[in-house]
């Protein structure tokens, strides 16, 4: 699996969880964020947005402006940090990913490349049981995903902060996939300590 990008989201609040470096709770033994850059070992770059003081070898962190802005200026800052031959060529893609997806894998996220290079849509996304649509596990065309944001920052005089996801998708064709493979779906975020606690049992290391 080649030929993608991967920008991982780890600049929130985490409010729910007393406000700490969520990405960097581990489940398992290893932080929720090395657990999902593992997923896209095959992604080249592979882009952190938030604060990583010291980035292992291959990644390169970057911040939203301003820090906390929320998940669009997170997205707008990692479609920044790509090379422009990989941001302007419309056949590439990208995977945008939240930090706190201990469950991912190379699989799951393969399922998403292969949704979005053999339909004719902008993006995949993965859906829940109810089928509502998990932003921040998905695949984009690049190109076609900059300019959304691009547009999306021009109807906003130019201001990111505090942006909807939604709103960032609403004009593009997206592919909706179920998982439908044996194990916990790869979706499932940590917003609470409880969530931690979900994710530890299913990895087997409660």
């Amino acid at each position: 699996m080649t030929g993608f990008a991967a920008v991982v989201l780890t600049g929130g609040a985490a409010r729910r969880m007393g406000g700490v470096d969520k990405p960097a709770v581990p489940v398992g033994g290893v932080a929720m964020r090395d657990r999902v850059l593992a997923a896209v070992a095959a992604a080249d770059p592979r882009i952190v947005v938030g604060p990583l003081a010291d980035p292992p070898p291959g990644v390169l962190a970057v911040r939203e402006e301003p820090p906390g802005a929320g998940p669009v200026a997170a997205t707008a800052a990692g479609l920044a940090a790509l090379a422009p031959s990989t941001a302007t060529t419309s056949g590439d893609l990208v995977a945008v990913l939240a930090g706190d997806l201990p469950l991912l894998t190379p699989h799951a996220v393969e399922l998403l490349v292969v949704a979005v290079r053999q339909r004719d849509v902008d993006g995949a996304l993965y859906v829940d049981d109810t089928g509502r649509r998990q932003l921040l596990c998905g695949v984009w065309r690049t190109a076609r995903l900059c300019d959304a944001v691009s547009r999306l920052a021009v109807a906003r005089g130019g201001v990111l902060a505090g942006a909807s996801m939604r709103a960032s998708f609403a004009d593009l064709a997206v592919a909706e996939v179920t998982w439908r493979d044996t194990g916990p779906p790869p979706w499932f975020d940590c917003d609470t300590d409880r969530d931690v606690r979900q994710a530890q049992e299913w990895t087997g290391s409660s």
